[in-house]
């Protein structure tokens, strides 16, 4: 079992019941899915930038990802209707417990100028999205290889039904929240 997923099944349980007087173990909010997305803008002039953004989410996340392609064409941003324009990956179970573990205690201290994650970024219903700027603070992209520094999109989907709640679940796991 995940270092992470016996912490939540051994402590945190108890710590939340405690704090927010749930009766029944299955009232407690836990994660429900990890969704990691990565745009990709410049595959419409270079097609093997897509390529190498996948191969590179696919070593972050253990899986492999799904291509996105553009719903409706923008002419701004000379895009057509099907484009490739990045790729995904949707992570739940053991998968979901080891990306977690390595965002928390090998990603994010790789962060250059770290100082914590904004603790506003909740959307109301329990979920966090967070943002990072390069692909190379994981330590399973090799930075000789990366052809161009990509950033990527975190959520993080909670079945917590307010913001505390969340915020106070995703604190006993060890995600390192600013002080408001």
């Amino acid at each position: 079992m995940n270092a992470m997923k016996q912490l939540y099944s051994e402590e945190v349980v108890s710590r939340m019941s405690d704090e927010f007087g749930y009766e029944n173990v299955m009232e407690v909010p836990k994660l429900d899915k990890v969704v990691v997305n990565m745009g990709v803008g410049e595959a419409r002039d270079n097609p093997n930038a897509l390529d190498s953004a996948v191969e590179e989410l696919a070593l972050i996340c253990g899986q492999q990802p799904v291509v996105n392609r553009a719903r409706k064409s923008v002419s701004a941003f000379r895009i057509r209707q099907g484009d490739p324009i990045g790729c995904s990956v949707t992570l739940r179970g053991e998968h979901m417990w080891s990306f977690m573990t390595r965002l928390i205690n090998v990603a994010l201290p790789r962060v250059r100028d770290f100082r914590g994650l904004n603790p506003n970024s909740f959307d109301g219903r329990g979920n966090y999205s967070m943002g990072l700027r390069e692909q190379t603070v994981f330590p399973e992209v090799d930075y000789e290889t990366v052809d161009q520094v990509r950033g990527m999109d975190i959520s993080i989907v909670t079945t917590a039904e307010t913001d505390e709640e969340a915020r106070f679940l995703l604190r006993e796991l060890g995600m390192p929240l600013r002080d408001q």
